[in-house]
């Protein structure tokens, strides 16, 4: 018997042996419930995969974030910025954001993704240095743009990579992890920003706010090199290497398989019309863009702070308009995490995005009745808790991943659109709901914030509707399978 059959029928014993009691353990890490084999396995792919992407979303977002750091920390006079022009600054990152994600996620299908996501995160990394020798206005929109191209192949397409690993009780807490970057980045940039501007600014002639832009890329490009040294593929594709057996890859396929998550296969009209002709993509995408967009209150603290200074009073000094908000991105740690973990435990994605949306249409709404100034410590407290609903995007998008996994390209492309229009709306809706000249109150985007966070709760119970309908329907065929088997046995042996 071959050593991948062994291991095979390892894997079935102990599954067998676990399947009717799951122990306390594995509700805290996974992997405790599973053969030893495949638990080495899950522990080498924690290892590398979670590690870059955790690290590359990290840099990504010290990338992203920075743009309002330096803002409010000398950019916005040295370049004569006036308006609403940050906004537009953002917006064009966004275009570019927007414009590459499917391309790349349904390019990754074809070419190894251990090759291409690295590639582009050295081309940000350059990029985002290049923002210091920025002069004026238009110079910073082109760059912004061309960053936002280069990002847009990253996360769309770990969150694929990671969907094409992971089964329903570890996905949620894998693609979280991943996404609490997201969080902890601008609380890098917050410090970083203080750092460079009272200890470089000047320093060779450049402001504090331009060394950021160089920090920001220099501590990016050595994480790019790793993640060609330990970033996986697909099952499919991954060769045997230092970091996993031949065994340990064929235990991948199975894990898989035992899931319906299928490899990629031919692009063929059927399958392209078929992006089209279910329902995910018309609930999953509508959900994700109300999550995208149902934060927009926690980025109007950073200029609430700053709008209690005047020319003749400082109230806070730069390096605190940068440090407090970062109390926000603490929250969205630890409810993101939260989330993951009860979504796992309970096999469900859509109780975590009810709870979520409904505790952030509350804080939305206590924000607008709220004045601006004569009740500090609440608004502080709001604010805080605008990013509780955050980590929903690893969850939304590890059900994206469940719920077309029987069709690879489709799961690329859904998991992409998700991601691509939320950032479409991203591109404009901010300006109109959350113009700078109208920070830091903004009351008409707060209560259409509290609007997007019931929409929100609308599509996740409609995408669990038509999952369980779905499912019901499955169970119906198969049931159906199995009794016209019986019968054509037993006509069978009627006959014999």
């Amino acid at each position: 018997m071959s050593a991948s059959s062994t291991d095979k029928d390892q894997e079935s014993a102990y599954s067998a042996a676990v399947k009717q009691k799951r122990s306390l353990g594995s509700y805290i890490w996974d992997t405790l419930d599973k053969s030893p084999e495949e638990r080495k396995f899950l522990n080498k792919l924690d290892s590398c995969l979670l590690t870059y992407a955790f690290l590359s979303y990290l840099s990504k977002y010290l990338d992203q974030q920075n743009i309002t750091n330096a803002y409010v920390s000398g950019m916005q006079e040295d370049l004569h910025l006036v308006g609403n022009d940050l906004n537009y600054i953002i917006t064009a990152w966004t275009c570019g954001y927007v414009i590459g994600q499917i391309p790349s996620n349904l390019l990754i299908t074809r070419i190894k993704p251990s090759l291409w996501i690295p590639a582009m995160e050295v081309l940000w990394s350059v990029l985002t240095m290049l923002s210091s020798t920025s002069e004026n206005f238009t110079h910073l929109i082109v760059i912004r743009f061309f960053i936002g191209l280069a990002e847009s192949t990253f996360y769309p397409a770990m969150q694929y990579v990671i969907g094409s690993w992971y089964q329903k009780d570890e996905l949620g807490k894998r693609a979280c992890i991943f996404h609490v970057a997201s969080a902890i980045g601008p609380m890098f940039s917050g410090f970083l920003q203080t750092a460079a501007y009272d200890g470089l600014n000047g320093v060779h002639g450049l402001a504090g706010w331009k060394w950021l832009f160089i920090i920001d890329g220099i501590i990016t490009i050595p994480i790019a090199l790793l993640g060609f040294l330990i970033m996986p593929d697909l099952p499919h594709n991954t060769k045997p290497s230092r970091w996993y057996t031949e065994s340990q890859l064929e235990t991948a396929k199975r894990r898989m398989e035992k899931v319906n998550r299928k490899p990629p296969s031919k692009f063929t009209k059927a399958k392209i019309l078929g992006f089209f002709t279910t329902w995910h993509i018309y609930t999953l995408v509508p959900l994700y863009i109300l999550f995208n967009n149902g934060g927009g209150p926690a980025t109007s603290m950073i200029f609430w702070l700053k709008s209690f200074n005047t020319p003749t009073k400082t109230v806070y000094t730069v390096a605190q308009i940068n440090i407090y908000p970062l109390g926000q991105n603490v929250v969205q740690v630890i409810s993101t995490l939260s989330w993951a973990w009860w979504s796992d435990a309970i096999g469900m994605r859509w109780p975590p995005i009810i709870l979520s949306g409904t505790w952030s249409m509350i804080v939305c709404i206590l924000l607008a009745a709220t004045p601006l100034y004569t009740n500090i410590a609440r608004r502080w407290a709001l604010y805080y808790m605008t990013t509780i609903p955050g980590g929903m995007s690893g969850l939304i998008l590890a059900w994206a991943n469940e719920l077309t996994g029987e069709d690879s390209e489709k799961r690329s492309f859904v998991v992409a659109s998700c991601n691509m229009w939320a950032y479409v709306m991203q591109a404009w809706l901010p300006i109109v709901l959350f113009p700078q000249v109208e920070q830091p109150q903004v009351r008409k985007g707060t209560i259409a914030t509290a609007c997007f966070n019931l929409g929100m709760m609308f599509f996740a119970f409609l995408t669990f509707l038509l999952q369980r309908r779905d499912d019901s329907r499955r169970q119906r065929n198969l049931e159906n399978i199995a009794r016209t088997e019986a019968n054509v046995q037993a006509i069978s042996l009627s006959y014999k």
